[in-house]
């Protein structure tokens, strides 16, 4: 049975997830196992994730493709990674890893790091890192395509609510801190993120919904109902544009 269940939530990601998985396969750690919660990809997704040593389970949206690959899961640490990250080093499980343990933590996440070399998306993402820093102790944040949890954490708030449609990465952590899971954010490696969001959506259309969302939530709660069009990942519906979240 592995220490680590890495889980990855998928739609037509075959573009970006070998990407992923190849920077995983690099890692000086090997006591893990990785689980795809594929949310019924019309692409070669699965078989990619399959030949790759990875175990395909049906998923869905990205709460519940998450609460899908946890259920499949045997680790006694999770780690909700999204197909379009890439590990920054062959010792970042390794060293997150020690990480976490050496401060006790239950729940983790890093800093950002973008895929790109533009000064606006460089600056946008240390703007993040710097709020999320900065409410590190008052009000957790965590973005899905990387949290580190404890299995007993994740179960304890059973896993993340299928109900909220929205910055539902955000909820988890936050329930899961009200719960008693002592959360950090770790310094050890940022995680390399895409910017296909941002070339999608436009950065300002984006910040601007980014900070909607935080202020929504701080004022009423956690998002049952999409507020506005969001694409998500690799799935296109009518006219290239998704119908669902994330």
């Amino acid at each position: 049975m592995p220490r680590l269940s890495i889980i990855i939530p998928t739609k037509n990601e075959e573009a970006h997830l070998p990407k992923l998985l190849a920077t995983i396969a690099a890692q000086s750690y090997a006591d893990y196992e990785v689980v795809v919660a594929d949310a019924a990809s019309t692409d070669r997704t699965p078989e990619l994730a399959a030949s790759s040593g990875a175990r395909v389970v049906a998923g869905g949206l990205p709460g519940p493709g998450r609460n899908r690959g946890a259920e499949a899961a045997t680790g006694e640490i999770l780690l909700f990674l999204d197909a379009d990250v890439q590990l920054p080093s062959h010792k970042f499980l390794d060293e997150c890893l020690q990480e976490m343990s050496r401060k006790q933590l239950d729940l983790a996440t890093c800093k950002v790091k973008p895929l790109s070399r533009k000064p606006v998306d460089r600056a946008l993402h240390e703007a993040y890192n710097a709020y999320v820093v900065a409410t590190e102790r008052l009000r957790p944040h965590a973005p899905g395509f990387c949290i580190f949890s404890t299995g007993d954490s994740h179960r304890r708030i059973s896993g993340f609510d299928e109900t909220v449609v929205f910055a539902e990465d955000h909820d988890y952590v936050q329930r899961a801190a009200k719960a008693g899971s002592r959360f950090g954010i770790l310094r050890s490696h940022p995680i390399r993120v895409s910017v296909r969001r941002l070339e999608k959506d436009g950065r300002l259309g984006i910040a601007l919904k980014y900070v909607y969302s935080e202020l929504h939530m701080l004022a009423k709660g956690s998002f049952k109902d999409l507020p506005f069009t969001y694409e998500m990942g690799g799935e296109e519906g009518e006219n290239g544009k998704t119908t669902c979240p994330r």
